[in-house]
């Protein structure tokens, strides 16, 4: 998909200016993220490294008694916002269920191309899991849902994640070469080829269930829709949810969302 002007493509694109009230959900997000780690006390492992960069660090949210797994969410921005501090959360529902959550940060844009991000997102899914045994189910929202997507690609290797829910993902990227956002992006056709889930094969042995609100933007019922039919995949419309509260059901751990991350897994 591609537009005729760049305003265009940027209305596509623009999840806020859609939104009634959208200014005031990352400071309440900030809010619900700090009370929750404070209430976490010593089961919140803040700051665990996965690598040497400055965004080389990952928070890790655990249950009572041994975890029956890892849950990880991957946080959004365009690739070019936020850092893991603003979701913790969000690992409320995984919690709730027995299984510990990771959330790492990234190198943003335009320091690092996506395909960095890519790698480090692995890196950091291969540190947690060896701290916490047993399955990995990746999760994340619009750029993050991108980057869970990729985590089930064929090209990476992680043998431990078995399932992935994309929420609200890009799963193509050729959209973005037409918005103001590819300055600090610097796609070119080879990457947008290389980094797309929708243009990567499934991993056999990972399951996969895209996730995405029934009020989104066009563009993401599009590229959502566009990665479960070349990934042969369920996907869900979650009614009546938009770009914003599409991720709030991983705060219950009986949400229909947390049933998709984490149901039919020990």
């Amino acid at each position: 998909m591609r537009f005729l002007t760049r305003q265009e493509a940027d209305i596509a694109h623009a999840n806020g200016a859609f939104i009634p009230g959208a200014e005031g959900f990352v400071p309440r997000w900030q809010a619900k993220a700090a009370a929750f780690r404070d209430a976490m006390g010593a089961r919140a492992r803040l700051d665990l490294r996965y690598g040497e960069g400055d965004r080389h660090a990952f928070d890790l949210f655990l249950p009572d008694g041994d975890a029956k797994g890892l849950l990880v969410f991957v946080h959004g921005g365009y690739w070019l916002d936020f850092d893991r501090k603003g979701w913790s959360h969000l690992a409320a529902g995984a919690v709730a269920r027995g299984w510990a959550c990771a959330m790492p940060s990234y190198t943003l844009a335009p320091t690092a191309r996506i395909a960095a991000m890519t790698a480090e997102v692995a890196q950091a899914i291969r540190t947690a899991s060896a701290i916490v045994p047993g399955p990995v189910v990746v999760t994340g929202h619009s750029a993050g849902g991108h980057l869970s997507a990729r985590m089930a690609c064929a090209d990476i290797d992680l043998p431990a994640v078995v399932r992935v829910v994309p929420i609200a993902p890009v799963a193509d990227l050729e959209p973005l070469l037409d918005t103001a956002m590819q300055d600090d992006l610097r796609l070119d056709a080879e990457e947008v080829a290389a980094e797309s889930p929708a243009r990567l094969s499934l991993r056999d042995d990972v399951e996969a269930h895209v996730w995405v609100g029934g009020q989104e933007r066009p563009l993401f019922l599009w590229q959502a829709r566009l990665l479960s039919e070349r990934w042969g995949c369920d996907w869900t419309v979650d009614p009546g949810r938009h770009h914003f509260d599409v991720i709030d059901g991983l705060e219950d751990g009986g949400s229909p969302l947390m049933r998709a991350c984490l149901d039919g897994l020990r």
